[in-house]
């Protein structure tokens, strides 16, 4: 190839280049985004990646995701720091509604909670029907549990599961810190626990995998199991020893940041994110979200 032609090309290269730089400023510049704080379970469960290209495609917003547990998520929400939240404890959110920081919750979907457990199942759970007598059964026998211990929707669902368990509990305050600022949060947990249950204050997956390394007991929702079981090249040993009661139902919802209480959030384009979700095309992605041909969301909206 002589210089000239070699020249050519090299200037064809870099007229491309700007083109395509020119290209994507323009995209950028004409779309808008939205913040969302949601919980790691949806996250962990792969929905997200199906979701939200979706959206952007249908409506040019861009939604960027904060993952976090189901407590944080609502902070946020109530400091303003995001537009819209997508979580799973119905009556935290009916609480964020009627607090005022909350327009509405828009009921997206569903799944449940599943004991989780090692193969050997040194507490003998395999198969029962009543969470609460699992999570005894763990106890009484001093068989390893991990906990979430981060306050989200699955660490609220377990400590709702251990008052009913009959068990002795302990009711601890402790402060945390998120962004730099203090939060008073309480955990139950039963009486003289301290050599089996480990309260780890990690996301759903990190839970899971710490527990399947532990051969330990957990409790997770059902989609990021099925997630970290069969949509990763290294599988989990961990089995579903407990489900099927209907304390362990898992209900999800999006709800709009109230504009009143924070005048700069994006309301408009977080209620078309939320009015989306439960659309007839939303509702039909999540129906047909599977991992090696398990469901792992059921839609609340169907129209």
């Amino acid at each position: 190839m002589n210089f000239s032609r070699l020249m050519k090309r090299v200037i064809l290269i870099i007229l491309v280049c700007f083109s395509l730089m020119y290209l994507a400023s323009v995209v950028t510049a004409g779309s808008e985004t939205i913040k969302m704080s949601t919980t790691t379970s949806t996250e962990n469960s792969g929905l997200l990646d199906v979701l939200l290209p979706e959206f952007t495609k249908d409506t040019g917003i861009v939604v960027k995701v904060f993952s976090k547990g189901t407590g944080a998520a609502i902070r946020d929400g109530i400091d303003g720091n995001v537009d819209v939240i997508f979580v799973h404890a119905r009556t935290r959110e009916e609480k964020f509604v009627a607090d005022g920081y909350g327009i509405r919750r828009y009921a997206v979907m569903h799944n449940d909670f599943v004991v989780l457990g090692p193969l050997d199942d040194p507490a003998g759970i395999k198969g029962m029907q009543k969470a609460s007598e699992t999570l005894k059964q763990i106890a009484e026998t001093g068989s390893l549990f991990i906990s979430r211990g981060d306050d989200s929707g699955t660490h609220t669902k377990e400590q709702a599961l251990w008052k009913t368990s009959g068990l002795d509990l302990v009711v601890q305050k402790s402060t945390i810190f998120k962004k730099g600022r203090k939060k008073s949060v309480s955990f139950i947990y039963p009486k003289g626990s301290n050599k089996w249950y480990l309260s780890i204050g990690q996301g759903m997956g990190k839970t899971i995998t710490f527990a399947d390394e532990k051969k330990a007991y957990t409790l997770a929702d059902r989609g990021t199991y099925i997630k970290y079981k069969y949509g990763r090249n290294v599988s989990l040993d961990l089995e579903v020893m407990c489900e099927g009661d209907t304390v362990l139902d898992n209900p999800y919802g999006v709800i709009p940041v109230n504009p009143d209480k924070h005048p700069h959030v994006k309301y408009r384009q977080a209620k078309q994110f939320a009015e989306w979700l439960v659309s007839p095309k939303g509702q039909l992605l999540i129906s047909n979200y599977r991992l090696n041909g398990k469901r792992l969301f059921y839609p609340d909206a169907v129209k």
